[in-house]
């Protein structure tokens, strides 16, 4: 213990009265406080050289804006005369430390009082309304935190794992999140749910916005995980880390059987060895002024797994390294730049074999896959400190995704899908890949931010703009033919409106799908907002930001351009007790949604999608590879060729994209509260309210309003807003040639409804989008302290509508904006209630402990409820469509007639919810000082209790109009069984 007085506590903990502070998008933060008027206050990075001088104003407020994220030592003097000792402070990612002086006659010189430690970090920041949690490089190396920047984000509370390899943040879907390194967008734009990264050892520190943030912030209806990289400084280091997760140390994970016997998910051969060895080294090139950090890693990575149906193995290997680096450079004490650049391109080559499930073992070769992804990053950072009251930064960078997947059978094999009922081999032809792909993605992105201070108002005001380009070829194997055979019965309407014959039990549906074109989205962004201090002790924030987003087709034409979207945001924060210690705060705003590239691809860009429906025959045997495969008898062709989704051309956009679009936005509103126990411990509450407006996707209008003949004309596929007016190019006159415009209320019209003999009875409209996420967050956290640290926090929640976003997960469909959802208007009909991310009751737990000074225990404890589980139909009450429903046929299934069958309402999640989840991670580390020399050793445990529990389930109740699916129920996905890693880390 030792003794401080109380205004260098508030120099240490921030827990005096503060001034404003910025939140910047780039790699920095800020340092804010008061001090005597006039005084002269110096911050000074000892790493680096870095020092800057500011005057505190008539008030004795001062502020450092966009200073690199590191440790600093702050001084203050006036008339020649040091305030105080000099005290070391924290400047941490998107925070504003806190730090006021004692002065005379500015702030009194309290009593001394006595705290535990070296540095303790205050984790109230009362000038931010937004919410954040910060997670540190340090923090990490402490925890069994993979090595992952989703997982690191998944501390937070309130995120959930998603589908599809992403996070949920307050009960968005994955495909709605933002991801930046250093201030450049990383974020795939093709789809919106991966994103470009770097190896764990090259990141300094994340922070993971779950809420409320400011302007400068956008394109986002989830969350945003932001994080900067590692830099150099006037000491040379070097140092190597080496992680290994062997196969040795996993668990086998379960195989899972069917109600029938079959195999659902055959896992119990399922392995994979993954190593990595970086090196890395930093320092000065020029004294003070001119600083390097590089990287070069090593990775392996060895993936053996078999198809869920235990058909096959595929045995993988993944060897390319990864480089990365950075450069700062102070060009002055008012002046730097700096540059990243890395690369994360990595190349997988896969052999297939054969596999017998009886005797565990491989069988004849079969085929070679091929998986190519990521790219090169750069980004040029400037940083001007132009006066004490006027800071601006400007950055430009490169963010490329590359995307190649194909296999040595592509030209001579068709993939041939088996998916009736009972069947346990699904893939009978000579390659299962699903389509071959060669994509690059390449995001410009330009943006400057500026902030000036004028009295008790701190302006800030910038602009951000990407240009996002989608080179984009896709077909399937072989004769570029997908064959599906699927039960049917006789009498049932197939998707292109043929009617099954009598006698038919199964068909065949062939479909080529080919897209090859360049797109192009430009989405920019304006903003501005002040942020004034009402009181010393209460701090308003008004901010304004002015989106637009262009999606361009394969020509260059706009296809859905959305101009001059406001977007308010309005926060408050105020210091309750005037020290800095408790806070309550509140924030008020609205988020926008861009469009994902996919939509250009598919919608606009000449995409041929064709799809013919034959008599299933029988199966007839061929040879390839030394393998006996199979492809369909094709008998007589069922109804007519369908492509309604795509002819091949690029056609006449009026017709395909409502004119008069709204954008996808969502409005959120947060209140919380946050208090200082005491200088280590805090807690907190929040309320949050999000409501999702509108949405994008394709519709199939099968009305334009016109009766022609007694009857409407169909319109087709249109991209627009489900259940608003939409705006289409027809034909108005009933000549048969488009002529005009029509608006259509699809709240109310827009589907034809037939009677059996073909008589239009009317119209239908599709319901509304809608999404409501409430919450309650109670956070507790106690700081690091050199011997431990705690953090806990509870999550009830609850997630109600009819769209989860632009993906579904329930359905496993991540086809970004082309979801089912509203393809005709029974999907959704009917559909309101819990959404498959809500989670009631989440709770989180982490911590470590040092138990002397060479070991160190740390662990994380996650428990979570389960999801909703639907009961989906297959047919509904209005019409003879077949189609993905919340109708189940109870009675006179069969009748040819649809008006003659009785169905019951199934609504969202009546299928009850999934049992609870429990994921713990232990660790334990071994330190060891050799002179300059630190090593550091370590074992991670994940999922220690070898938890398996099921996380997803099959939950189509009907697998056709009054057929029960037997496999309703049945688990489609687990938690992962028990693995460790080990690494070992020497720094020099």
């Amino acid at each position: 213990m030792k003794a401080l007085r109380r205004s260098a506590l508030c120099l240490a903990l921030g827990m005096c009265l503060a001034s404003l502070a910025p939140m910047a998008v780039a790699s920095d933060g800020s340092v804010v406080g008061r001090t005597a008027p006039g005084a002269e206050v110096t911050v000074r990075n000892p790493a680096t050289g870095f020092s800057r001088i500011v005057q505190a104003d008539a008030s004795g407020s001062y502020r450092f804006p966009f200073l690199p994220v590191g440790s600093y030592v702050l001084e203050v003097r006036k008339d020649g005369a040091t305030l105080g000792e000099p005290v070391e402070i924290n400047v941490s990612l998107g925070n504003a430390t806190h730090v006021s002086a004692a002065a005379t006659g500015g702030v009194s010189t309290l009593d001394s009082v006595e705290v535990v430690g070296s540095r303790v970090v205050n984790a109230v920041d009362v000038s931010s309304t937004e919410s954040a949690t910060n997670v540190t490089r340090e923090e990490l190396a402490r925890l069994p935190v993979e090595r992952d920047p989703l997982a690191v984000a998944l501390l937070a509370p309130g995120l959930t794992k998603g589908e599809f390899g992403g996070v949920s943040f307050g009960g968005s879907s994955v495909a709605e999140n933002t991801v930046y390194i250093n201030g450049l967008n990383v974020t795939d734009f093709y789809n919106r749910v991966g994103f470009s990264s770097v190896p764990y050892a090259f990141y300094k520190e994340f922070q993971v916005k779950t809420g409320g943030y400011s302007v400068e912030f956008g394109r986002t209806t989830g969350g945003v995980i932001n994080a900067v990289t590692r830099s150099g400084s006037n000491a040379f280091e070097f140092g190597a880390e080496a992680a290994w997760e062997p196969a040795f140390l996993q668990t086998s994970a379960s195989d899972h059987y069917g109600a029938q016997g079959n195999p659902e998910i055959i896992a119990s051969h399922d392995e994979y060895d993954r190593s990595s060895v970086n090196f890395y080294a930093s320092g000065p090139i020029i004294r003070d002024r001119l600083f390097f950090f590089a990287m070069y890693e090593l990775r392996d990575y060895q993936p053996q797994n078999t198809t869920d149906l235990g058909d096959s193995m595929s045995l993988g290997n993944s060897d390319d390294a990864f480089w990365g680096g950075k450069l700062d450079w102070q060009i002055s004490d008012s002046h730097q730049l700096e540059l990243l650049a890395f690369s994360d391109q990595n190349a997988t080559v896969t052999k297939v074999h054969g596999f017998d499930l009886g005797s565990g073992r491989r069988t004849g070769y079969q085929n070679t896959r091929f998986l190519d992804n990521g790219g090169r990053n750069w980004s040029l950072t400037y940083t001007g400190y132009l006066t004490d009251a006027l800071s601006m930064k400007a950055l430009y960078g490169e963010n490329e995704r590359q995307f190649s997947q194909k296999s040595l059978n592509d030209i001579d094999c068709n993939r041939v899908r088996d998916l009736r009922d009972g069947i346990s081999k699904r893939d009978v032809g000579c390659t299962n890949i699903s389509s071959v792909i060669e994509r690059g993605d390449e995001r410009e992105a330009a943006r400057l931010d500026f902030e000036w201070a004028l009295g008790g108002h701190l302006l800030r005001f910038g602009m951000d703009r990407e240009v996002n380009t989608s080179h984009h070829q896709q077909y399937y194997p072989g004769n570029r033919l997908l064959y599906e055979i699927r039960d049917t019965q006789p009498g049932t309407t197939l998707d292109n409106g043929g009617t099954v014959p009598d006698d038919v039990f199964a068909y065949v549906r062939t479909r080529t799908n080919e897209v090859d074109g360049q797109f192009e989205s430009v989405n920019t962004a304006y903003y501005i907002e002040d942020n004034w201090a009402v009181t010393p002790g209460l701090v308003l924030n008004a901010g304004l930001r002015l989106e637009a987003f262009d999606n361009k087709d394969s020509d260059g034409r706009s296809y859905i351009k959305m101009d001059d979207m406001l977007a308010p945001r309005l926060g408050f924060s105020w210091d309750l007790k005037g020290n800095a210690s408790t806070k309550l705060f509140g924030n008020l705003g609205r988020y926008f949604l861009p469009v994902a590239n996919v939509i250009n691809i598919k919608q606009a860009g000449g995409f041929f999608d064709e799809r013919t429906f034959y008599v299933f025959e029988g199966f007839e045997d061929f040879e390839y590879n030394g393998q006996i495969y199979q492809r369909p008898i094709l008998g007589a062709q069922i109804g007519p060729v369908d492509n309604s989704q795509g002819d091949g051309t690029v056609g006449d956009l009026r017709a395909e994209v409502d004119s008069d679009m709204d954008p996808v936005y969502q409005d959120e509103l947060i209140l919380g509260y946050q208090s200082m126990i005491d200088e280590k411990w805090s807690w907190g509450v929040r309320g949050i309210y999000r409501k999702l407006h509108n949405a994008i996707d394709d519709m199939f209008i099968t009305s334009n309003g016109i009766l022609c003949g007694g009857e409407p004309s169909e319109i087709g596929w249109v991209m627009a807003n489900p259940g608003e007016n939409v705006t289409v190019y027809t034909d108005t006159n009933c000549d048969g040639e488009s002529d005009g415009y029509v608006t259509i209320d699809t709240s109310t019209a827009g589907w034809a409804l037939y009677d059996h003999d073909g008589n239009y009875l009317g119209e239908r409209g599709w319901s509304k989008p809608r999404r409501d996420y409430k919450a309650l967050e109670l956070t507790l956290d106690r700081a690091w302290d050199d011997t431990w640290s705690f953090n806990a926090s509870y999550t009830l929640a609850f997630n109600k509508g009819n769209a989860e976003g632009p993906i579904n997960s329930d359905t496993d469909f991540s086809d970004t904006g082309r979801t089912e959802n509203f393809d005709d208007p029974w999907v959704n009909f009917g559909g309101y209630g819990y959404l498959p991310n809500d989670r009631r009751h989440q709770f989180k737990f982490r911590g470590g402990y040092a138990f002397s000074e060479h070991w160190q225990v740390g662990a994380t404890l996650t428990a979570q409820s389960g999801r909703p589980v639907n009961a989906f139909g297959a047919g509904n009450p209005f019409d003879g469509t077949n189609y993905h429903s919340y109708y189940i046929c109870v009675s006179n299934c069969t009748a040819t007639n649809p008006s003659e069958r009785v169905y019951q309402h199934y609504g969202r999640g009546a299928g009850g919810n999934l049992g609870w989840t429990y994921d713990v991670g232990a660790n334990i580390s071994y330190l060891r000082s050799f002179g300059d020399t630190r090593l550091r050793v370590k074992l991670a445990v994940y999922n220690l209790l070898n938890q398996e529990r099921v996380t997803e389930v099959d939950d189509e109740l009907e697998a056709d109009i009054g057929f029960r699916n037997p496999e309703y129920l049945q688990g489609t996905d687990y938690q992962s069984p028990r693995y460790a890693q080990f690494t070992v880390s020497v720094d020099f």
